[in-house]
């Protein structure tokens, strides 16, 4: 007798609505952006609207399509700055986090020393606490003592800070994944530790390196609190900081606002299809271990 299988209709359909209500935000942040307008439209229904009128109301279709927002954006406003410096600050806490986060997690995966696991756990600790609570402490030791503030440096130092204990986990585990016997082959055929490392483990560890380099990136890119704190000139801010300016207490340009949040996504958007082909592998084999 054949075993007749479940159907999973309902399971489709409840995973398709949950995906058109995800959506569904995005659909109209991109309406209000490509509408050339600075407002919400609201379409006004007659008295007695058929389906197809009430379905015009609910999507998020622009009358008209114009991307007026995006120029006037871009040449009138400071956003091309704030997104050079979103660039600048992001680039360097890649770079930096990804040294510091190879570095360390590959001296936790193969070096034996006391406090080994404690420091591991202190790693796993940090990541319990939100943000803000650090808050205070951070602009004490950059601003006070270090006279880092309103500087690039002192911003990617706070997000290699805070963008680390993560990325050791990932890599530790990932280093954990590649066998030991390759780097004793190494040493016999006269490599120095510099050179297995350089040249053997990196190499081996791409796929968890761009997981690093990905979170270290959206860490600095998509920060607001932080950078709204450190940089108090206009000229230093990033975007994020910079959106906030086209929605205040007494005018709100949301055309402005939703055109630059398209602008601000498309270089995370842009580097996640770059570095897809590395993402699963990179996920699995650092978390499981």
């Amino acid at each position: 007798m054949v075993r007749r299988e479940p159907s999973h209709l309902w399971m489709h359909l409840a995973l398709i609505a949950f995906v058109l209500v995800t959506i569904y935000p995005v659909l109209w942040v991109l309406a209000l952006a490509f509408s050339g307008q600075q407002s919400v439209g609201i379409i006004d229904l007659p008295a007695d609207p058929s389906f197809f009128e009430r379905l015009r109301a609910i999507l998020p279709f622009p009358e008209h399509f114009s991307v007026k927002n995006f120029t006037e954006v871009w040449t009138e406003q400071s956003f091309g700055r704030w997104m050079l410096n979103s660039a600048v600050v992001s680039l360097l806490t890649t770079g930096l986090g990804v040294f510091l986060a190879c570095t360390a997690a590959y001296a936790f995966s193969r070096f034996r020393f006391p406090g080994r696991n404690q420091g591991m756990l202190l790693f796993l600790v940090s990541q319990m606490f939100p943000g803000t609570l650090m808050l205070i402490p951070l602009f004490i030791i950059i601003v006070k003592w270090l006279g880092l503030g309103n500087t690039y440096f002192g911003l990617v130092i706070v997000y290699a800070t805070t963008a680390i204990p993560f990325c050791v986990w990932m890599m530790k585990g990932y280093f954990d994944t590649i066998p030991i016997d390759i780097e004793e082959s190494a040493v016999i055929d006269g490599a120095s530790r510099q050179t297995i490392f350089f040249r053997i483990i990196l190499p081996l560890a791409k796929p968890a390196i761009a997981i690093t380099a990905l979170f270290s990136f959206m860490t600095a890119w998509n920060e607001f609190i932080l950078a709204s704190v450190f940089m108090e000139a206009e000229a230093n801010y990033t975007a994020p900081v910079g959106l906030r300016f086209f929605v205040g207490g007494f005018s709100a340009q949301w055309g402005y606002f939703a055109a630059g949040s398209v602008l601000v996504s498309l270089p995370v958007v842009l580097l996640f299809l770059y570095l897809q082909k590395y993402l699963i592998s990179g996920l699995t084999a650092g978390s499981v271990k």
